[in-house]
């Protein structure tokens, strides 16, 4: 992933430098592992411990030559070593040092995307809590529909990135996988128990079955999930976007002093945020698809999935990261304008009420289809002419014979459609 996209901390964890460092982490707990029960010398192990490092130009170097990266990998390391380097890799194959090793790698990036989530869900927690009881119009379909809430909306997304937190966890957890088991998966080198405590020293579950490779619908179900968290802030990025059209303007994005929105328009206040956030989430969803193909491997392996592999987990990592922190930055400094929200809740003149009135027909002794055509009849003559709704309503004697001023009044109450609100917040944040 280019820099521009890439938060160091992350960038840090697919490094060359990392990558080889967290190979070298599992070649040692195997070695370890291995001179525990006698099989390869304490003295080796040793020193493949204290002696063991790389240089990734010397390693990159041998690649050239060789056209293997494990093998020039164990090369570079074999000539740190010395004599004792013949203990190196005993018993292994090359996937066994890289899946297990990218499992590292995963488990790290899975540490920062868990508390980019957490950090998310507070912020989305807090304003949802702060705008609880400002009104706001519900859209459907684009067009005006009845009342709701700006804090519904984001008590909305609150619930759904938790969500994704358990997707995120239990995915997580999957792919904690390492797995040392062979060329074909049957441990025809080491056994079962080396694995399991290998694994054990690296913090990972050994898989309980594989082939040379970790089956890839762990890796698959991983790279989904995050495209289904960064859809979710897609899914916000859109709704801000539109909130912040000039004939809306509800909500916006922050905009610093010297900030500027356009070459030529010195006006402009763009949704940039919002829409990188939408464009950078398609990325990670192509990803996804990238990671099914990846499942379908010949016999007990080929490297078909390898390449992908090397693209789609930074990149998805590096952006989910990525996204995740420009999201909460977003929703944290957002700026919210509910005089506005209520001049547009306003603006039908009482449309959004129809329903309301519907019912109210209905019980107070009208067949419901007769309350219906007649409640439409003004309600389309209102959009027609742009006229006042309400007060259609209130010179019609059809349904003044049914009301008196105080029941008609209640009709276009927005309390009353807005009662529920504090009962569906204290359902999700109870749960």
């Amino acid at each position: 992933m280019i820099a521009r996209y890439t938060r160091p901390q992350m960038g840090q964890i697919w490094s060359d430098e990392n990558k080889y460092r967290m190979w070298l982490a599992v070649e040692t707990a195997a070695s370890a592992t291995l001179a525990e029960d006698g099989i390869v010398p304490a003295e080796a192990a040793q020193a493949i411990r204290e002696r063991g490092g790389f240089d990734i130009a010397r390693i990159q170097e041998i690649e050239a030559e060789v056209k293997h990266d494990v093998i020039a990998f164990t090369t570079a390391v074999a000539e740190k070593i010395g004599p004792e380097s013949r203990w190196l890799h005993y018993g292994l194959t090359s996937n066994d040092v890289v899946d297990t090793a990218q499992a590292l790698q995963i488990k790290a990036a899975s540490v920062l995307i868990r508390e980019d989530l957490l950090a998310l869900i507070e912020v989305l927690k807090q304003r949802a809590l702060e705008f609880q009881h400002t009104p706001t119009i519900g859209r459907t379909h684009g067009i005006h529909a009845e009342p709701t809430t700006f804090g519904l909306k984001l008590l909305n997304w609150y619930a759904e990135m938790r969500r994704n937190l358990e997707r995120f966890d239990a995915a997580a957890e999957q792919i904690r996988i390492g797995k040392l088991s062979g060329a074909v998966g049957t441990f025809g080198h080491l056994s079962p128990k080396h694995e399991e405590r290998i694994c054990e020293k690296l913090g990972l579950k050994p898989a309980p079955i594989a082939t040379q490779v970790i089956q890839r619908d762990r890796h698959a179900h991983y790279i989904s999930t995050l495209a289904i968290v960064t859809s979710t802030l897609d899914k916000i990025a859109v709704e801000i976007r539109h909130l912040q059209r000039t004939e809306v303007r509800e909500a916006e994005e922050y905009f610093s002093e010297k900030q500027k929105g356009s070459s030529a328009m010195p006006h402009k206040r763009n949704p940039i945020t919002t829409e990188q956030i939408s464009g950078l989430a398609r990325v990670v969803r192509a990803n996804a698809q990238a990671s099914y193909e990846n499942v379908a491997l010949w016999h007990e392996r080929d490297i078909s999935h390898s390449s992908v592999e090397r693209v789609i987990f930074p990149d998805s990592t590096i952006l989910t990261d990525y996204l995740l922190a420009k999201t909460t930055n977003l929703i944290e400094k957002l700026l919210v304008y509910p005089k506005r929200m209520l001049k547009n809740l306003e603006s039908t003149g009482g449309l959004i009420f129809s329903g309301q009135l519907l019912l109210d027909l209905a019980e107070a002794g009208m067949l419901r289809e007769d309350a219906y055509r007649l409640v439409q009849g003004h309600a389309m003559r209102a959009w027609k002419d742009d006229l006042v709704f309400r007060d259609l309503i209130k010179a019609d004697p059809e349904i003044t014979a049914k009301f008196n001023s105080e029941k008609l009044e209640h009709a276009f109450d927005l309390n009353r459609q807005l009662r529920n609100v504090d009962a569906i917040f204290e359902r999700v944040l109870r749960g």
